[in-house]
């Protein structure tokens, strides 16, 4: 079954297309067809939008399911008027919520993810920068300044899931590569020694890894199943022997290997 879905929104469309995908993925047996239509701020723009919403009711012989955070009720009003079911994100929590606080919402555009309203904008781009001046060992000047370095073998997913807690709450992650000198000694890298209990471990399948680092560089020693097989093996036998904490990151996404990471090492976010 093929369905088509729009996130709509009269700011970024972050939190309509967020909630909206989480609950999509429920339903793992319906193909969508997923269209994000941020800064749909006029009543025009929404006019041009049902004609795109009942071009794809007639594509597919059914209503587009509609996630929309718009604010404005006349532009949400003509939103009603297409073929598409409409969940209103904003009505159906604000409403409650306002009966709960005794309170009436301001019914601002864009209040989350704004500059002026966000106090923690900043720690956001500078947990970016960090864990890009940090990325892949190039520094380690500025390791007691991080909330937590990651370790592993090259490509087994260090970098993103780093770039990702930065991003996403403000934490500052550096990651170390840990290469065939260290595994050659067995120990520790001299770097990390005085940052253990920052450290964190990412592990991940030999056949995985091999097929990632054969993107990179195909039919090289890197690349090979052989290699990868060694470098894992060692890697996880160091973890054990340090007792470095781990995980395999096979089998997650980056968003749940962050999350985990987070859980276990009882860091809390930087953006509230």
């Amino acid at each position: 079954m093929k369905r088509t879905a729009f996130f709509i929104s009269d700011g970024t469309g972050i939190t309509a297309e967020t909630l909206g995908q989480s609950l999509l993925s429920q339903f793992e047996n319906i193909q969508f067809s997923k269209l994000l239509r941020p800064y749909v701020d006029t009543v025009e723009k929404a006019r041009d939008m049902v004609q795109q919403i009942n071009a794809a009711a007639e594509a597919d012989g059914q209503p587009p399911i509609i996630f929309e955070t718009v604010v404005n009720r006349d532009i949400h009003q003509e939103l009603t008027l297409s073929k598409g079911y409409i969940i209103d994100i904003f009505s159906t929590f604000l409403a409650p919520l306002e009966q709960e606080l005794g309170a009436g919402s301001s019914y601002s555009v864009g209040k989350s993810h704004s500059i002026q309203h966000n106090g923690n904008y900043q720690d956001r781009i500078d947990a970016v920068h960090f864990a890009m001046d940090n990325d892949d060992g190039a520094r380690t000047h500025h390791y007691k300044e991080a909330d937590i370095i990651l370790v592993g073998v090259s490509r087994c997913g260090k970098t993103p899931s780093c770039l990702y807690m930065a991003l996403q709450y403000g934490i500052r992650a550096a990651n170390y590569p840990l290469t065939d000198d260290d595994m050659e000694r067995l120990q520790l890298p001299a770097a990390l020694k005085p940052y253990k209990q920052k450290l964190f471990g990412l592990t991940i399948d030999a056949d995985r890894l091999a097929s990632i680092r054969n993107e990179r560089r195909p039919n090289s020693r890197y690349a090979s199943f052989a290699q990868c097989e060694f470098e894992i093996r060692e890697v996880e036998n160091l973890f054990r022997r340090e007792n470095i904490p781990h995980i395999n990151s096979t089998h997650f996404s980056v968003e749940e290997i962050s999350a985990k990471i987070l859980v276990h090492m009882g860091i809390e976010r930087r953006l509230k």
